[in-house]
């Protein structure tokens, strides 16, 4: 008889994607794509396409933005370190905060877990400051709770001016 590996735990995560350089569309096809492939994770939902302003350096092309559902048995950290693999493999060059980019992926939420750590902070720290992430996010789980108030209350709340819905929608990767 064989010793049974230990049962992996598996969290629902939702990450932040977007980027503003090359073919925009085909980059975040591709990093959703790249999340899919990945092992431990089965990507669950895709939010539509959001077209926005950038923040911080505003003197750059206009990004595209979404959100993903990941179901995921990969520790918050192990996530973190396969989404900078991927935008690395889609070409990201990190030369100055918030500046242009091929493809951005930040790990928002991973269950209800609180992490302060050098590298990750969970929830993500200024999430509920974005448009740009709680629209999309609102498309996927309008009433996920963040810090006791509901996605849809936190956007209703900040407004999401400057932030436009595109026709662009991303298939649910294979």
């Amino acid at each position: 008889m064989s010793p049974s590996k230990p049962a992996r735990h598996v969290q629902t995560a939702y990450l932040a994607l977007g980027g503003n350089l090359g073919d925009r569309s085909r980059l975040l096809t591709d990093a959703l794509a790249a999340l899919a492939r990945a092992p431990h994770n089965r990507v669950t939902g895709v939010s539509p396409v959001y077209e926005t302003k950038a923040v911080g350096v505003t003197d750059q092309p206009d990004f595209l933005n979404l959100v993903v559902r990941l179901e995921t048995d990969l520790p918050p950290l192990a996530l973190l370190e396969l989404c900078l693999a991927i935008e690395q493999e889609l070409g990201r060059v990190r030369r100055e905060r918030w500046g242009p980019r091929t493809v951005d992926i930040d790990v928002l939420l991973h269950g209800d877990l609180s992490l302060h750590d050098e590298r990750l902070t969970l929830p993500h720290p200024r999430m509920k400051e974005r448009a740009f992430v709680l629209a999309p996010l609102a498309d996927l789980a309008p009433d996920l709770r963040i810090g006791g108030e509901s996605v849809r209350d936190l956007l209703a709340r900040l407004g999401s001016s400057g932030v436009h819905r595109t026709d662009i929608n991303l298939p649910l990767p294979a």
